[in-house]
């Protein structure tokens, strides 16, 4: 058995905090050929679980939470507690498997067994099928999460099977740190400065309320899911022509978007309205199948307030570069790491505070995951597409995950049922953004070769 670690428990938590959230995270494989009989498919996760120890644990939580919960052998692990078939009803076209994906996204998993569910879809248009694999927030992050998923599939020719480990307590980079403090007396004062120096502006970010938004706000039980596109290498030569990064390409996409939407409803974009709550992965690339969560943050203000997309992308690019460079992620990271030495109900409460709190000083979140650059098959049949889903928390009524797969970026947008009626605004505002971004690119190559 291993306890779970301090931002896994706190996702338990904040679930627990608000009977209108499900903090499940999801990944889902559009199909190409016919679909598995139930035998076939049954084999093929069978597979997938032996190479995945904790697909058959559940958390075991101690009396009156006096101890962390720990994971622990199902004794009554059985396969059809986690697998469900189900068929979209007339053409099987994308938006009525959009409704079917927002469903499931807000639907608790069952607490009495290990976190996850599969779901298969069958009659989707153009003879496709789809699989809706998805785990609880406190077993997986979004790279581990996709990791897991890609195990499931058809191991690399040119690779053996590989079991991983199902996961451990991390502290070793903070311990480290401590040896060498003590070893060297004047590094742990600095080590110390550089925390807090790195702390201060995420808690601040997090503490101050920004202006009034409806994208902020209380939550219902319901959801919506819109899709965006975009190619990879088109994104790539955006970045290339402008000197900025993928994810700061993805960032000024989803600023337009969120412009667009807040124009359309009547609010004006101005500066510091959007706060967006930006995930940055820890995870070392030896810890990638390890089933935990390894992620700390940035709070940057998107630039919604400019209209120009170039002056956009250059504002997203400096901004997250500053947030960057003062150490907030690090800090963050450090900051968990310590609070695994902390008492377990100290952790737990802390965590069910923060769900309590009306959070009004971040309006959305935006994750971007690098999925698999493999062609991945299942049983022989080849995934196509893989759309990302994102649960919703903390009042954010808009979570928005980025994921490649091959040469394909797909945004997946979760949406507030009641409260974003126009999602599919922003994915048409993301898509709208980085096409034009592209035209931008190409201009200036031909600019430059000239």
């Amino acid at each position: 058995m291993s306890e779970l670690r301090p931002l896994d428990l706190g996702f338990m938590e904040l679930e627990d905090t608000d009977r209108h959230i499900s903090l499940g995270l999801g990944a889902v494989a559009i199909m190409a050929g016919p679909v598995p009989t139930r035998a076939a498919f049954d084999a093929i996760l069978t597979a997938g679980i032996d190479r995945n120890e904790r697909l058959r644990q559940r958390v075991r939580r101690s009396p009156l939470d006096v101890t962390a919960p720990v994971w622990e052998q199902d004794p009554d692990f059985a396969l059809a507690h986690h697998i469900r078939w189900t068929a979209l009803p007339g053409e099987g076209d994308e938006s009525t498997l959009c409704e079917l994906i927002a469903t499931e996204l807000a639907e608790r998993l069952d607490r009495d067994h290990p976190l996850w569910q599969c779901v298969v879809v069958e009659r989707m248009s153009g003879g496709r099928w789809a699989l809706i694999v998805k785990a609880h927030h406190s077993m997986v992050d979004g790279v581990s999460g996709i990791s897991l998923f890609e195990r499931l599939c058809d191991p690399p020719e040119d690779s053996a099977p590989k079991r991983t480990v199902a996961s451990h307590r991390s502290g070793s980079g903070l311990v480290s740190r401590l040896v060498g403090g003590l070893r060297e007396p004047l590094a742990v004062p600095r080590w110390t400065l550089s925390m807090v120096r790195g702390l201060l502006p995420v808690v601040g970010a997090a503490l101050s309320p920004t202006s009034a938004s409806s994208l902020n706000g209380p939550l219902g039980r319901q959801r919506r899911y819109a899709i965006a596109r975009a190619s990879l290498t088109d994104v790539r030569a955006i970045g290339a022509a402008f000197d900025v990064t993928v994810n700061d390409v993805v960032l000024a996409a989803v600023a337009s978007a969120y412009r667009t939407v807040l124009s359309q409803r009547g609010e004006e974009p101005t500066a510091g309205k959007v706060r967006i709550l930006v995930p940055v992965s820890v995870r070392t690339p030896d810890a990638e199948e390890i089933a935990d969560n390894r992620v700390s943050a940035m709070i940057p203000y998107l630039p919604i307030e400019l209209a120009d997309p170039i002056e956009r992308l250059t504002a997203v690019h400096e901004r997250v570069a500053r947030h960057r460079a003062r150490g907030e992620a690090g800090a963050e990271n450090t900051l968990l790491a310590m609070s695994e030495w902390l008492p377990h109900a100290l952790v737990a409460w802390t965590f069910r505070l923060a769900g309590h709190y009306p959070q009004r000083s971040v309006a959305a979140l935006a994750t971007n995951v690098v999925g698999p650059r493999r062609r991945l098959t299942l049983q022989g049949r080849e995934v196509l597409e893989i759309l990302p889903c994102v649960p919703l928390a903390m009042r954010l009524r808009t979570g928005i995950a980025v994921l490649s797969y091959r040469d394909r970026l797909v945004f997946g947008i979760t949406g507030d049922f009641d409260t974003t009626p126009d999602i599919d605004a922003l994915a048409d505002g993301i898509e709208h953004e980085i096409a034009e971004l592209s035209v931008h690119a190409k201009r200036t190559e031909i600019g430059d070769s000239h």
